[in-house]
C-alpha cells in the first residue's frame, strides 16, 4: 500500500538476458562512437598515419558485434517477450516509449549494415587481415554515398538514445517511478 492509500502497482522487470544484452550494447556503443569519430578526424589530420587504418578496423569488428548482439538481443526478445508497460506511465508515454524502442533497434540493425556496405563498396573488407564477405561490387562513388548515410544514422541513433537515456533519468528522478528499474533492479527504487 502506498501512502497515499492507493494499492501499490506491479513492478516487472526485463529478464536477465534481457538486461545483459542491453548493457553490453550500451558499452558497445559508449566505444564505437568516439572510436568512429576519432578515427576519421585523426585520419584526416594525418593523412591516414599507421595507427588510423587500426582504428577502422577496430570500427569495423565493433559494428559486426554490435550487430550480432542486436539480433540476438531481437531473437531474445521474440522468444522470451519484455516485460508489460510500466503502470505509471501515461498513454502517450507509452506511445512514444514504444516508437523509441524500436527506433532505436532498427537504427542498431542500419548503422552497422551500411557501414558494412560502405566498406564493401569502397574495397575489400578485411578488418585485421580477416576476409568478410563483402556485399556489394566495388564502387567508389556508392561508398561515399553509403558512408554519408551511415554517419547520418548514427546521429540520428544518438539523438534517439540521448533522447532514451533522457527519459530513463526523468523517470527515476522526478516522478520518481519503476522505469529505470525494469533495466537496472538493482538501483535503489524512488517509487516507495
Amino acid at each position: 500500500m502506498r501512502p497515499n492509500g492507493q494499492p501499490a502497482a506491479k513492478h516487472e522487470t526485463y529478464s536477465t538476458g534481457a538486461r545483459h544484452f542491453h548493457w553490453w550494447t550500451v558499452l558497445l556503443i559508449a566505444i564505437q562512437l568516439p572510436l568512429g569519430i576519432f578515427m576519421v578526424n585523426y585520419g584526416e589530420r594525418t593523412n591516414f598515419a599507421a595507427p588510423t587504418g587500426k582504428m577502422y578496423d577496430s570500427h569495423k569488428m565493433i559494428g559486426l558485434l554490435i550487430l550480432l548482439f542486436v539480433l540476438a538481443r531481437l531473437a531474445n526478445r521474440f522468444l522470451n517477450g519484455a516485460p508489460g508497460d510500466e503502470p505509471t506511465l501515461e498513454p502517450w508515454q507509452r506511445i512514444v516509449s514504444h516508437i523509441t524502442h524500436w527506433a532505436i533497434y532498427a537504427l542498431l540493425l542500419i548503422v552497422p549494415l551500411l557501414g558494412w556496405l560502405a566498406t564493401s563498396a569502397y574495397g575489400p573488407f578485411k578488418p585485421f587481415g580477416i576476409p568478410l564477405p563483402s556485399l556489394l561490387a566495388e564502387n567508389q562513388y556508392l561508398a561515399k554515398q553509403l558512408y554519408g548515410l551511415h554517419k547520418l544514422s548514427a546521429i540520428l541513433l544518438v539523438a534517439l538514445v540521448a533522447m532514451h537515456v533522457g527519459a530513463a533519468l526523468f523517470h527515476y528522478i522526478i516522478r520518481k517511478d519503476g522505469v529505470l528499474n525494469r533495466m537496472w533492479p538493482g538501483l535503489p527504487r524512488r517509487d516507495g
